[in-house]
Order: structure tokens, then C-alpha cells, then sequence
């Protein structure tokens, strides 16, 4: 198995963009209310990465199926290393009360594509 930085020059070398994101899978440790009062500072911070630039993309995630939501969310960071990437997983309101556990990853993107289409004056976007 190659090192991270091994894979990622490799990725470099075939002419991969090779962007560096870290995933945030974030779980539920305590009861409903617990997540309900903490969803306001939860999403506060969110918005502040948002904002800042850290955050790429959140939302939550359905069950195997596709068809229940069981509470787990993933979080896409924008960082300069995973221990920073981790830090700000640490930082959420969630994590940081206990209230939502969770696991982080690199990410290497290698493939795919991203449009936007914003419509100014039908005040639409559309990804």
C-alpha cells in the first residue's frame, strides 16, 4: 500500500487535479433533544466555516436503503492537514458537547466534475 503522499504525487504525475478534502462521518452519541438543542450552535458554526472557506459541503446521510434518515451526517472539509481538518471537526458544537461522535478521512479527488448554473434574474442555482 502506498503512503498518502506517494498516492497523491502519483495521482499528480497521471495529470489529476489530486484535491485534498477530509470527510467527517458524524454520528449521533445522544438522545434526539440533545441534538435538537444543539442544532442552532451547530449550524452557526457551520455557516462561520462556510464562510471562512473550510467548509466544502454537509448534510446528512440516508440509512442503506435510501429511504430512512437515521441521524448520521458527513461534513467535507477544506484544510491544510488532517490534524487541522480534525481540529475543526472538534470545534463543531456537536462534537465538542458529545452530543455526535465522529470518524475523519483524507480524500483525495481525483475524478469528476462540478457545474453551477445561476440564473440572477430567476433567482435560481442549480447544480
Amino acid at each position: 500500500m502506498p503512503a498518502w503522499s506517494e498516492y497523491k504525487q502519483a495521482a499528480q504525475e497521471r495529470g489529476s487535479l489530486a484535491l485534498e478534502l477530509y470527510a467527517v462521518v458524524s454520528t449521533p452519541a445522544k438522545s434526539p433533544e440533545a441534538l435538537k438543542e444543539n442544532l442552532p450552535a451547530h449550524l452557526a458554526y457551520q455557516a462561520e466555516q462556510e464562510q471562512q472557506g473550510r467548509l466544502v459541503m454537509a448534510g446528512p446521510l440516508s440509512d442503506l436503503s435510501g429511504e430512512l434518515m437515521e441521524g448520521v451526517g458527513m461534513i467535507v472539509y477544506r484544510a491544510e492537514s488532517l490534524e487541522a481538518a480534525t481540529a475543526l471537526a472538534e470545534g463543531d458544537p456537536m462534537h465538542k458537547t458529545g452530543t455526535r461522535t465522529f470518524t475523519i478521512r483524507r480524500w483525495l479527488v481525483n475524478e469528476g466534475s462540478f457545474q453551477l448554473d445561476i440564473k440572477l434574474s430567476a433567482q435560481s442555482i442549480r447544480l
